[in-house]
Formats: structure tokens, C-alpha cells, sequence
């Protein structure tokens, strides 16, 4: 990397990850990439290199084949992965405290910059809340929500709070409850537990693939309409676009899900204004609601909460048959 990305150094990073059946005989730094994600696989290489990042205590080599059961121990210096600039944007916090901050995303606002978004996103407006996060890995970030999925989600803003955050994602025990408008009947609720990677044919999408990551949901009706369901969603695991492409796999896709969804829900049953309401509802109709985790200083189980945005209290009065308030 050059001197332009102007990277911060000083603090150390140091995660660990024991390697799961399905990876058993991949190359460390494919396996690596998978499980150190907030890292590009050219910085885990690196680190493999220069030993910073090794198996069972050892040294290996990035074309190492690992075994399952084997622990992988990212022990290096904090740096940021590329220059993220400041910029002055709303952000709707809703906890703030020394190692963590918690902030309700809109719809509609990218994380990090990647490709075709390469500012104005919640990292931009992260450093400019407090410009010290740039020490830390993806600028305190450790979880994501899609861009079009809004709702709660915790940022940590020291590195023993990154540090304790990515382990209680590892380990399971961060609770994230979200709530979803799925089209079609569904019964019950249920549990999916079936296995996400990248789609064989389109990159662009997830998919239930045998050699995925494991990927655990599970789902309660919360209310029935004639061609939708309003859902409670659970996760296990932080797959991407995991809700998406379980709900999608059973049948029951989101309801403006354009990516992993039918183009129309089925008009049976349902209104004029409500079918309108479904076809039109211009994103996944996902939002995550609820987030339970351990304080990273006090160990104290906290709980927060995000109040359902305007769109989607609309779209439910309408399916409820109610008319939505003016304005």
C-alpha cells in the first residue's frame, strides 16, 4: 500500500477462529478471507506472510491446506485499509458511550464504500462523529445491514470493543431480530438451516450452495394477509443477504426483494391499493428491529431498539386494510 492511504497505526488486532468442516482442505488465505472478513485478502496476505496471522501458533504459508479444527490467530497491528474521508452526514444515533455506538440505518444508506459507492456512506459519517475511529478496522464496524435493509445496528469505537464484538458474532451470542413482509401464505414459523455462498452462475447474488458458510434462521408469523405474511426474523449467523435467500429458498421471498424475489406478488385475494402497495414498495421490506449483545467494558447484556420506519408502518396499515394518514 502506498503512503497515501495514510493508514494509523499503534493498536493491535487480535481474533481468533477455529476452522468448520466445510472449509477442511482449503488454502489458508481463501479461508481467511471468509473468516476475517473485514479484511481484503490482500492485507490477510500479508499478514500470512509476515506471520501475523497463523495456524495453531504456526507460520504457514497462504497456500497452506487447513484442517478442520484448527485455530487460525490474527495477532497484528491496526491499520485502516484504505483512506475513508469524514463527511458531515445524519446520523441517527441511538446509544453512545466510550467503546460502542448503536445507530439506527435508513434505508437507502451504504455502509462502507465499495464499488459504486465510494462515499457518502455510514463510515463516512461514523469518522466525522469522531474522527479517532480511523484506527480501527473498517472504522469500528463489525456487522452490516444491505443498503435497502434499515434498522439497528452497534459500531464499536475501541479496540477492545471490536475485539469482543466480532467474538460474540463468532461465538452466537449477539442477538439480531428483525421484522419482514414476506410474499405468499406462510403456515408457521420454522427454522432454515441451510448453507450460503457466492451464486455458482451470478456472483452479484447469494445462494444455498452445499460449500457455503453455515447460515441459521429462524422465523415466527407475527400476522396474516391474503398473499403476504408479516414475520419476525432471528439469526444465528451473519451471512450476507442471509434473510433474503432463506426466505427466497422456502418460497416466501421479501416483498420488494427485486434481487432474490418474484416480480409480483400474486393478486388473489388482495385489493387494488394492496397489491399496489406490494408491487410498488420500492426495497426488501426488511428491518432490523432489535439487537442484544454484552457490553465490551461492563459485560453488561444490553438491549436496543429501532422503531419501524414510515414505509414500512405504511405498507402494513395497508395490508391491515387501513388507510395510511396523510403525509
Amino acid at each position: 500500500m502506498t503512503g497515501d492511504n495514510q493508514d494509523k497505526r499503534g493498536e493491535r488486532i487480535r481474533i481468533t477462529a477455529v476452522v468448520a468442516p466445510q472449509h477442511g482442505g482449503a488454502r489458508l488465505d481463501q479461508v481467511a478471507a471468509e473468516l476475517f472478513s473485514d479484511f481484503s485478502r490482500s492485507r490477510l496476505q500479508k499478514w500470512i506472510r509476515s506471520g501475523q496471522l497463523t495456524v495453531n501458533g504456526r507460520k504457514a504459508k497462504s497456500t497452506y491446506k487447513v484442517t478442520m479444527g484448527e485455530t487460525l490467530l490474527l495477532d497484528a497491528e491496526a491499520e485502516q485499509e484504505g483512506r475513508v474521508e469524514p463527511q458531515d452526514l445524519p446520523l441517527d444515533l441511538i446509544h453512545a458511550d466510550d467503546d460502542i455506538l448503536v445507530v439506527n440505518k435508513p434505508a437507502g444508506l451504504v455502509v462502507h464504500p465499495a464499488a459504486g459507492n465510494p462515499d457518502g456512506t455510514l463510515q463516512n459519517a461514523l469518522l466525522f462523529f469522531d474522527p479517532a475511529m480511523d484506527s480501527l478496522p473498517r472504522s469500528g464496524i463489525v456487522h452490516r445491514l444491505d443498503k435497502d435493509t434499515s434498522g439497528v445496528m452497534v459500531v464499536a469505537r475501541s479496540l477492545r470493543a471490536h475485539t469482543a464484538l466480532v467474538r460474540q458474532l463468532q461465538e452466537r451470542t449477539m442477538s439480531r431480530v428483525y421484522r419482514a413482509v414476506a410474499l405468499g401464505d406462510l403456515v408457521a414459523g420454522g427454522r432454515v438451516d441451510a448453507p450460503i455462498g457466492r451464486h455458482p452462475v451470478d456472483r452479484k447474488r447469494m445462494a444455498v450452495v452445499p460449500s457455503g458458510r453455515p447460515a441459521v434462521t429462524h422465523y415466527r408469523v407475527l400476522e396474516r394477509f391474503d398473499g403476504a405474511t408479516y414475520v419476525e426474523v432471528s439469526l444465528e449467523t451473519g451471512r450476507t443477504h442471509q434473510i433474503r435467500v432463506h426466505m427466497a429458498k422456502l418460497g416466501y421471498p421479501l416483498a420488494g426483494d427485486r434481487q432474490y424475489g418474484r416480480r409480483k406478488p400474486a393478486k388473489a385475494g388482495l385489493s387494488d391499493d394492496q397489491w399496489s402497495a406490494l408491487t410498488s414498495f420500492p426495497r426488501q421490506a426488511l428491518h432490523a428491529i432489535k439487537l442484544v449483545l454484552q457490553h465490551p467494558a461492563s459485560g453488561e447484556e444490553m438491549r436496543f431498539e429501532a422503531p419501524l420506519p414510515e414505509d414500512f408502518l405504511k405498507l402494513l396499515q395497508s395490508l391491515q386494510g387501513n388507510s395510511p394518514e396523510p403525509g
